[in-house]
């Protein structure tokens, strides 16, 4: 029996980048669970997708919620014992203000295409001196924005804004959106940093 054909995000430049389906419905990786060791209750997991990290947050003893705007993605998340709603994070929030962490990982500082806004408005959701732990493309690679649309086969869904951010770029789009970079991790070839307001 022939396997399923891989999903992969396609760009209107061109640029093919497989989506790692398997890693983000498995448990946390080890550098995943470093950069939620930085996580201050309570957290909001901003695109939570199947919901792992709110799940591992959860087991911790800590409050988190995932919002997501897939209902595949909230389905998974509420499988697996997750808190989580299905909403944009620029659309109204539950306990705006009082949230001492929010999660970008898996590449999440892409969502709407405009990370100084998505920065911005995560700024408005946190408590003063609260923190947004983001995963960054390495050193060396361009930050870009482009329309893109996920494949799989011949299935094929609707474009919409992302973007891509380097670390070298990071404390200027951090800077513009009212944060300031307190720390940096790599590992496993994969880039975290905290951003607190």
């Amino acid at each position: 029996m022939p396997s399923s054909p891989s999903a992969v995000l396609c760009s209107t430049a061109g640029v093919v980048t497989p989506l790692l389906v398997d890693r983000w419905t498995a448990a946390p990786t080890s550098e995943e669970l470093r950069v939620l060791d930085r996580a201050a209750s309570p957290v909001l997991d901003v695109g939570c997708g199947p919901g792992r990290h709110v799940a591992a947050l959860a087991a911790r003893g800590l409050i988190a919620l995932g919002i997501d705007i897939s209902p595949e993605a909230v389905a998974a998340a509420e499988r697996l014992g997750s808190i989580v709603l299905r909403r944009s994070v620029f659309q109204r929030l539950p306990n705006e203000g009082l949230w001492r962490t929010a999660l970008l990982i898996d590449g999440n500082i892409g969502i709407g295409g405009d990370p100084v806004a998505l920065l911005g408005r995560l700024r408005t959701v946190i408590v003063a001196g609260g923190s947004v732990l983001v995963e960054l493309d390495g050193p060396g690679k361009s930050t870009t924005v482009d329309d893109v649309r996920v494949e799989r086969g011949h299935a094929v869904g609707p474009w919409f804004a992302w973007a891509r951010v380097s670390i070298d770029d990071i404390d200027r789009i951090a800077g513009r959106s009212g944060f300031t970079r307190t720390w940096t991790h790599e590992e496993a070839d994969r880039w975290f940093v905290e951003l607190t307001s």
